[in-house]
């Protein structure tokens, strides 16, 4: 694989965040599944001639400071610079499990994030970590735009509702407490809250979608190319 250091242009980098220097904050990316829905390994499928996996961990801008979660078999797949990459569990939290406890003491937040989430943007990581001042758990949520009913046929009132996105931002004691040996969920905040965390919420991105099946690879792609144009065009009008 190629090594992300290198594989996007400088002149569309974006300037430097305060955590990209914050010995503190680490990332816990993920990326343990199957791939059952998409039919293989998606963490692995190229999306604009990239790993997918190396699109989820760039964004996060958390550069030597980031963990990466797979499938026990394809630990030698990842060649990533600066990442630390261990093999995962049998279930969601017994991966995220693992790449906690591959984390340095020195780190005291950590931020998890879905391998098949490639267009997080920093805007929306820089809000999960700012949230951490006075909380325990931060995630990014964005309005239910869907009309939603029970599965009785009961409608249901979507303001009540949000859809949660990764990366969740905790306290590292925080979550290490909250999964214990044997909790298991699908959304690492519903633990926190469980134990008595006090968990916020901040704004997402309605583009920060997840990559289930074949067809989201072309969403996602479509996405990229679009942010590409945005920011070819701003910097010819600079």
């Amino acid at each position: 694989m190629t090594d992300i250091a290198q594989g996007e242009a400088e002149v569309h980098r974006e300037p430097a965040v305060p955590w990209e220097h914050d010995a503190g904050v680490w990332a816990v990316v993920v990326a343990g599944g199957g791939g059952t829905r998409f039919g293989g390994l998606k963490q692995f499928a190229l999306l604009a001639g990239r790993p997918m996996i190396e699109w989820s961990v760039s964004a996060l801008a958390c550069p030597d400071r980031c963990v990466v979660v797979v499938p026990a078999d394809h630990v030698d797949e990842v060649d990533i610079a600066g990442v630390r990459v261990v093999a995962g569990g049998q279930t969601r939290s017994g991966s995220v499990r693992a790449g906690l406890n591959a984390l340095p003491a020195t780190a005291d937040r950590v931020l998890i994030h879905d391998g098949a989430r490639p267009l997080i943007t920093r805007e929306v990581v820089g809000r999960v970590i700012a949230a951490l001042d006075d909380a325990e758990g931060a995630v990014p949520v964005v309005p239910v735009t869907d009309t939603l009913r029970t599965t009785t046929g009961e409608p249901a009132d979507r303001t009540a509702f949000v859809a949660v996105q990764t990366p969740q931002g905790f306290w590292v004691e925080s979550i290490r407490q909250a999964l214990g040996n044997d909790s298991e969920a699908t959304d690492d905040a519903t633990l926190v809250t469980r134990s008595g965390g006090r968990v916020v919420h901040v704004d997402g991105d309605a583009s920060n979608l997840k990559v289930t099946v074949a067809d989201d690879l072309a969403m996602a792609e479509s996405v990229l190319q679009h942010r590409e144009s945005a920011s070819t065009g701003t910097a010819s009008m600079a």
